[in-house]
């Protein structure tokens, strides 16, 4: 039979009341009772009804991030990384953390309204921002708490925290170019994603500085997965006039065209130089090691949670726009 606060306030001779005041860390209740209360309770075998004691506070203690997928594998290690760091950070804080996947679309966005009508979470992450983002005009009109990964063209102030794409591809179309490439391509990711706005902008930018001429036909498009971006590569190399180094817009891309390359023959590092952008795990490992930026996925998971907590309590942040500046990592897939 499970143990009440009626059972544990006969065994410390208080009343209930003062029993619940001791377990909540009321002020109202002195140290030395609470610590009595504790103790009684751990050694009672009592387990507080969180149910209850959510309702009373008219909140889930739960997180909400609907993944927007296409496909039904949970696959791309960049939001294993990232769930990495959101769960653990709202496990720390005490918060259960719901997750979805829906691809982009209706059924996305009725997913969106189920869980802010419903009340079925106290705020929601949302990532991969696009340039016109729905899901955030939704979450912002209905001032529903929300922190982004990503930052959008609209005229919405939400907490966000970002990487700085255009920084990023600066530094390694730079380095492609201090080592002597002039025939560059590009494995561009959907338009619609803000992020790929901001890196494809940093590749035209860092050309046009140092005087190259920008090829439009060496920019092709890719959906951010190996899939694509052995495909994209493939189409590259088998032209007569190849380009001699390859920049993906994001890590697994440049892992296919880096699969792509070896199939013809071509040694990744000599014959052309490839690099990706993100770092994840498998970067280190592939074969050569891929050249790319870090942004620090696992720890971005973090900051995004830990910002959504504070929304939900009402705490003030530190900074509501955090924008990380990448780094280059250099490996040996570029030759450099």
């Amino acid at each position: 039979m499970a143990v009440t606060l009626k059972d544990i306030a006969q065994a410390v001779g208080k009343s209930v009341s003062t029993v619940s005041s001791a377990l909540n860390d009321y002020e109202d209740v002195s140290q030395e009772t609470k610590e009595l209360v504790r103790r009684v309770a751990r050694e009672m075998g009592y387990m507080p009804n969180i149910a209850a004691q959510r309702l009373r506070r008219k909140r889930t203690d739960t997180l909400g991030w609907i993944l927007p997928t296409f496909g039904p594998r949970f696959s791309d290690p960049f939001f294993s990384e990232l769930l990495a760091g959101i769960g653990n950070e709202s496990a720390l804080n005490g918060f259960d953390l719901l997750v979805s996947t829906h691809a982009p679309g209706p059924d996305e966005d009725e997913a969106y309204r189920r869980m802010v009508s419903g009340r079925r979470v106290d705020g929601l992450l949302v990532v991969r921002t696009r340039s016109n983002d729905l899901r955030i005009a939704f979450l912002a009109e209905q001032g529903f708490p929300f922190v982004a990964f990503g930052r959008t063209q609209q005229d919405f102030d939400f907490p966000y925290v970002d990487e700085d794409g255009v920084s990023g591809m600066n530094l390694v179309i730079q380095h492609l170019i201090d080592l002597g490439h002039r025939r560059i391509a590009f494995i561009a990711a959907p338009p619609d994603l803000m992020f790929a706005t901001y890196r494809l902008a940093g590749f035209r930018g860092t050309m046009e500085r140092n005087g190259l001429p920008l090829d439009e036909s060496l920019i092709v498009l890719g959906d951010l997965t190996q899939h694509t971006g052995h495909q994209a590569a493939g189409e590259l190399l088998d032209r007569p006039d190849r380009p001699t180094a390859i920049a993906a817009c994001n890590d697994l891309m440049a892992l296919g065209a880096m699969a792509a390359a070896q199939e013809r023959g071509l040694i990744v590092g000599q014959d052309v130089a490839i690099t990706g952008f993100d770092d994840i795990p498998l970067a280190q490992h592939s074969h050569p090691a891929l050249t790319t930026l870090h942004q620090p996925i696992y720890r971005i998971g973090r900051m995004i949670c830990d910002m959504l907590i504070k929304c939900i309590r009402g705490e003030s942040l530190p900074e509501r726009h955090v924008l990380l500046q990448p780094s280059l990592v250099v490996r040996r897939s570029s030759g450099g």
